[in-house]
Parts: structure tokens; C-alpha cells; sequence
């Protein structure tokens, strides 16, 4: 590995299920440029990474006896696989791996896969990692909150390796984590996701809107295409899986309501909508003033929407061809 520290020999051989995916390749990749032996289990035909991983088709809830040499030989087994796999899985990965090898996952909910190993993986570290970006974007600023289940010298390494990537490991407790992804994660996606919906109720087409939209509804429609052109599992595991989604859900559908109450056509209505405002400014305290620029600097660099002429507005072509396909 590239680092000068223990960190080089402590994670030396690495396992990574789930390889093939756009998370679990994001690590085997930084983990090859660390200088480790990086093996990726998936059950498909994936491609591994680019550098010198070896690839091996096998289930990780399965383990035949090729997977089984390859996990207890491993200084990391990281599971960068859906929840319920990862859960079948930690039982017997558990009872594969040598005692204190690092045994580490990818979830975006911590307390299920912090309670099975504590249950079932006493004699190997333990530590979850949630990368809080999408895999494209890279480590390099960005946050990963990181709960360290069994502590030791693998587990520490591993989150040294991911601040050498660029990564901000950010260690938190696996209730808090859950706590702080039902809003950071499963609140945002609920908002941008009913915000889509209500546009389909409301009936009006995007062309149209796109045409005249304001910043912030730009910026709305660009959240939520950016949503559904994502995986659905993933956003579906965010909102299903998190025992604290629910309560975020019922907050915002309460913060809608509370909006609604404020506009009814009282009296006070306006001075109650302004003390609304005055406490949501409370709310981000010294920070609002770098959000407000931030906000600035997203809405600086939208660009133009480019117009395409609608069904009821030919453009300067005769064509009768269909509209040119967009994205989702």
C-alpha cells in the first residue's frame, strides 16, 4: 500500500462482495491503488475492477469451499451488499474468517447488522461504513459515517485508509447513524419524492414547467431525476429498512400540514407564517448564512433549460418525427 504506517500489512488481503456494484467497486478500486490484494465475490458475471482483483462468482449466504479459503485467508471481508443479504450472510462469513481479520459492510442502516454481529462475529472486528454520496462522485471531501461494532487495529486502519482516499470518516454509534440517515437520507428522498408525485396530481408537464421554472424548482426537478434514474432498491432499502424512516415521513407530512394550518385564511395568519420563517433561520443558526451562499453559488451554476418544442408547438423543422428521448 501506498501508506507509510502499519496500515500497509493490517489489510493486506481483501475480500469484496458485492465488488461488481458501483459501491463495492468504488472500494475495490481505492483498496487496489492502496497497494492491497483485492479479490471480488459476486453472484453474477460481473467485470472486476480495472488493476490486478481477481474475480470469483460465488454466493456470499453459500460460501462453497473456494470462498471459504478466500474469507479465512483475508485481513477484510467488506459486504458491499443489500441488507438482507448482509444479514443472512454474517453468521457464517463470521465463523469463515480468522480471528481479529475485519469484517466490515456498506449498509445505509446500522442497528440490524450492529445487532447480528454482535450475536454472531465476537472473534473478528467489526466496523459499517455509509458512504453519504453516490459512488460516481468520489471520496475526495465528502462524508462517511463510520460505526466501529468489535474496535482494533483493522478497524482503525481501515478508517486511516478511507480519509487517505479524501473521505471524512465520521464515527458514530449504529442508533445515531440510523437517526441521523432517517433525516439526512430518508427525509430528502421522501420530500423529493413527494414533490414528484404531487407534480403528477397536479397534472402539469415537465416541458411546460421546465420553460418557466424558477431556480428552486429547477433544482427540485433536477433532485428528483437524479432519483429516478437511481436503483430503486436503493432508495427503497433508505425509506424500508431504516426503523427511524417512518418518523421522518410522518414530520414532513406534519410540516405540510403545519403549512397548511399557517395559510387558512386567519388573521394571524401572515404574522404566524413570518414566525415560521423566524424559526426555521433559529433552526440553522450560524450556518445559515453558508447555506444561503451555497444556495447561491447552486443556483449561479444551473444551466439554461434547453427548450424542446411540445406536441402543440412544432418547431422550425417539418419533421413529424418523435421528440428527441431525454434521460431519466
Amino acid at each position: 500500500m501506498t501508506r507509510g504506517d502499519h496500515t500497509t500489512e493490517l489489510l493486506r488481503r481483501c475480500v469484496v462482495v458485492g465488488g461488481a456494484g458501483a459501491v463495492g467497486g468504488l472500494f475495490a478500486e481505492h483498496l487496489l491503488r492502496s497497494g492491497a490484494e483485492v479479490l471480488v465475490v459476486d453472484p453474477g458475471a460481473g467485470v472486476a475492477p480495472a488493476g490486478e482483483a481477481r474475480f470469483l462468482r460465488g454466493d456470499i449466504t453459500d460460501i462453497g469451499p473456494d470462498l471459504r479459503e478466500e474469507i479465512g485467508r483475508a485481513d477484510l471481508v467488506l459486504l458491499a451488499v443489500p441488507e438482507q443479504v448482509a444479514l443472512a450472510a454474517v453468521k457464517q462469513v463470521a465463523a469463515a474468517m480468522r480471528p481479529g481479520a475485519l469484517l466490515a459492510d456498506t449498509l445505509s442502516v446500522k442497528g440490524p447488522i450492529a445487532d447480528e454481529i454482535l450475536a454472531h462475529a465476537g472473534d473478528v472486528e467489526a466496523a459499517g461504513l455509509n458512504p453519504m454520496f453516490a459512488p460516481s462522485l468520489g471520496f475526495a471531501g465528502r462524508p462517511v459515517a463510520a460505526v466501529v461494532v468489535h474496535d482494533g487495529p483493522r478497524a482503525r486502519a481501515l478508517l486511516r485508509l478511507v480519509e487517505s482516499w479524501g473521505g471524512r470518516a465520521v464515527r458514530l454509534g449504529a442508533h445515531e447513524h440510523d437517526r441521523l440517515a432517517a433525516a439526512t437520507q430518508a427525509l430528502t428522498h421522501a420530500a423529493v419524492l413527494s414533490f414528484g408525485l404531487a407534480l403528477a396530481r397536479l397534472g402539469v408537464g415537465v416541458a411546460e414547467l421546465a420553460a418557466v421554472a424558477p431556480p428552486p424548482h429547477a433544482t427540485m426537478l433536477a433532485l428528483l431525476a437524479r432519483i429516478a434514474s437511481g436503483t430503486p432498491e436503493v432508495y427503497w432499502d433508505v425509506q424500508s429498512a431504516n426503523p427511524q424512516a417512518a418518523a421522518a415521513r410522518e414530520a414532513l407530512a406534519e410540516g405540510v400540514g403545519t403549512l397548511a394550518g399557517l395559510l387558512d385564511g386567519r388573521a394571524d395568519g401572515e404574522a404566524e407564517f413570518a414566525a415560521a420563517l423566524g424559526g426555521l433561520r433559529d433552526l440553522l443558526g450560524p450556518d445559515l448564512g453558508f447555506y444561503r451562499d451555497t444556495c447561491a453559488e447552486m443556483f449561479g451554476a444551473l444551466r439554461p433549460y434547453e427548450h424542446r418544442p411540445t406536441p402543440y408547438e412544432p418547431g422550425p423543422s417539418t419533421s413529424t418525427s418523435s421528440p428527441v428521448p431525454t434521460e431519466r
